[in-house]
């Protein structure tokens, strides 16, 4: 069911489309026995997808196949370039420390993400290692997106196990 309307939120909403895509991959994990969770990383353009990702550990039995890592992973093959400066990292959950490591390393500009995740969330629930004023990069955080529409599946996902 989607999100109600409410008043606009000029903050959240023009990354709404791409959640949506994002939230079609999480669709991919689970049909791979994977815990749902998907990623796109869109150009500087903030409209162009340069690579989609989701959970791949149970697939690929790999602990480093969080959705994230693969989509980082895919964009820098892509552009044949480390650096995603100017990139949009779309996730439907909030990322885990792993993650925020690989997107502070890889000097991605923005996060976003639906679901908040109090357990293990880096960007913010438990840590906030993307906004260390110690480390070199610093990405800009726009959390909530969708929120609602991200954790369901992971509630369903985890009801069902």
């Amino acid at each position: 069911m989607p999100t109600p309307p409410g008043p606009p939120d000029p903050v959240r909403d023009p990354w709404r489309s791409a959640m949506r895509l994002a939230l079609d991959e999480a669709e991919r994990a689970v049909r791979g026995g994977d815990v749902p969770v998907g990623a796109v990383v869109l150009a500087p353009d903030g409209a162009t997808v340069l690579a989609r990702g989701h959970n791949e550990r149970e697939a690929g039995g790999d602990p480093t196949a969080h959705a994230e890592v693969l989509a980082v992973r895919r964009a820098a093959a892509r552009l044949g370039e480390w650096r995603l400066a100017g990139c949009t990292l779309v996730v439907t959950l909030e990322p885990c420390t792993m993650c925020a490591g690989a997107i502070q390393q890889a000097r991605v500009d923005r996060v976003v993400y639906g679901a908040h995740d109090e357990k293990a969330g880096a960007a913010g629930s438990l840590w906030d290692v993307l906004r260390d004023r110690r480390l070199n990069h610093r990405p800009e955080v726009i959390g909530g997106v969708l929120a609602e529409e991200c954790a369901r599946p992971l509630r369903e996902f985890f009801r069902e196990r």
